[in-house]
């Protein structure tokens, strides 16, 4: 297999915490992988390092035979690898258009004095960034496009959450981390964010997401990554991973783990 991301003995620790123990994995080309377990087991860490937030305290991760780590989140985004946020981070006050447009920022060339100047290449540049931006809420619903001028914070919440994909995905990345997207949403929304998810993989996008909603997970996932206290316990598909004693046992205690047939 072709790697995209091999994450090879990752860890992280502050004083004597660690947070990332000894982790490795790989992500392919279009994979749809999971990264679970229990609240304080690593997740987020496991991304904001992987996102440049965090450097390494030991170990490698390589993005498409580049070694990423301890470089700046700008440096990591201009390579290609987008993420979303478990607490939402979008611009409330920017309209809906405004947000998506700010994710292809990571990607514009034109320089600083262009932009100061309103040069034509620089009106050029937002013109197509505009049409777009117009183009990828379009992707995610008509309700969501139609919304485009609206402020991005008078949105109902499900909605601020694909707006956040969708701003990722206009940085053109090859990796999408998406940090519980499904959060707060209904059963309904889950069903729509499942076909959403498993699109956007369908083009070759490798997708890793940190989630709690089982429903999500076996609906768009090729395999499972589990954290227990910061290191792997599994990585195999849903199926496997569900039935695995230390996967029950970290979620839901020994004493369930014990009393399972």
């Amino acid at each position: 297999m072709n790697d995209r991301l091999d994450v090879r003995r990752l860890s992280k620790s502050y004083g004597g915490l660690t947070t990332n123990d000894d982790i490795s994995f790989r992500l392919g080309a279009g994979d749809r992988v999971a990264l679970i377990g229990p609240n304080g087991a690593g997740k987020t860490t496991l991304i904001n390092l992987i996102t440049g937030i965090y450097a390494p305290s030991s170990g490698e991760i390589v993005f498409e035979n580049m070694s990423i780590g301890g470089r700046k989140p700008y440096q990591i985004a201009r390579l290609g690898i987008a993420r979303t946020f478990q607490n939402l981070r979008l611009f409330d006050d920017l309209t809906v258009l405004e947000n998506v447009m700010v994710g292809a920022e990571a990607r514009r060339t034109n320089s600083y004095f262009s932009a100061l100047l309103g040069t034509s290449a620089e009106r050029r540049s937002e013109e197509a960034a505009a049409a777009e931006a117009h183009a990828l809420l379009a992707t995610f619903g008509e309700d969501l496009a139609a919304r485009s001028q609206e402020r991005a914070g008078s949105l109902p919440y499900a909605d601020k959450r694909r707006l956040e994909i969708a701003r990722a995905l206009a940085s053109r990345p090859n990796l999408l981390l998406l940090d519980e997207p499904a959060a707060g949403m209904s059963h309904d929304e889950i069903r729509m964010l499942v076909r959403e998810i498993r699109r956007l993989a369908g083009g070759g996008l490798t997708i890793m997401l940190v989630e709690h909603k089982m429903r999500l997970i076996e609906g768009v996932t090729d395999k499972v990554v589990v954290l227990d206290h910061g290191r792997i316990i599994a990585d195999a598909p849903f199926e496997e991973v569900r039935q695995r004693r230390e996967v029950i046992e970290a979620y839901l205690g020994r004493s369930y783990a014990d009393a399972q047939p």
